[in-house]
């Protein structure tokens, strides 16, 4: 149950995402039509698409993580076959919850100075709230950890009872 709320909370935030880069696409290209054409830029564009981009990594983290695309080696687990994986599963999901946590950790604070201060990005016409950027980041790894958490559990599972427990989130291919 608790796995299909997550999995419907990362399809929606990678639509959430898609749909930002689908937006970003015309603000790039209506900023090279105006900067070329008129020599006038879209007031506002670096800023818009850098705060942009550090939302989408963190929209698209989980994704990431919960279909098995982040980057790994099998070199050694597949070495000692099903226990091997797991016990790389195991320890993966640990260091991915630990790192993730301290970004919670460190982001916190600024968040919450960036909601209290009224913090902006830009000069100028327009000027970009930082605070939801923050905000993204913060709760996207907080996402990010109860995956981790969760494939480490199924991991520690199959270590545990090998014959029962589902298989390894990373199957050898």
């Amino acid at each position: 149950m608790i796995e299909g709320v997550v999995t419907r909370v990362v399809h929606s935030l990678l639509a959430i995402a898609a749909a930002i880069i689908f937006l970003l696409s015309f603000l790039v290209v209506a900023d090279v039509i105006g900067r070329g054409a008129f020599n006038s830029p879209v007031k506002g564009t670096p800023e818009i698409v850098s705060m942009s981009i550090v939302i989408i990594c963190f929209l698209l983290a989980a994704y990431a993580i919960q279909s098995g695309g982040m980057l790994r080696t099998d070199v050694i687990a597949s070495l000692f076959g099903r226990r091997g994986y797991a016990f790389a599963d195991l320890l993966s999901g640990l260091l991915g919850a630990g790192f993730f946590l301290l970004i919670v950790w460190g982001s916190f604070e600024p968040t919450l100075h960036a909601w209290t201060s009224n913090e902006f990005e830009g000069e100028g016409a327009l000027r970009v709230p930082v605070w939801p950027a923050r905000l993204v980041v913060m709760l996207g790894s907080a996402l990010v950890i109860a995956i981790y958490l969760g494939q480490a559990f199924l991991a520690l599972l199959a270590l545990i009872r090998p014959d029962d427990a589902p298989p390894p989130v990373s199957t050898p291919h």
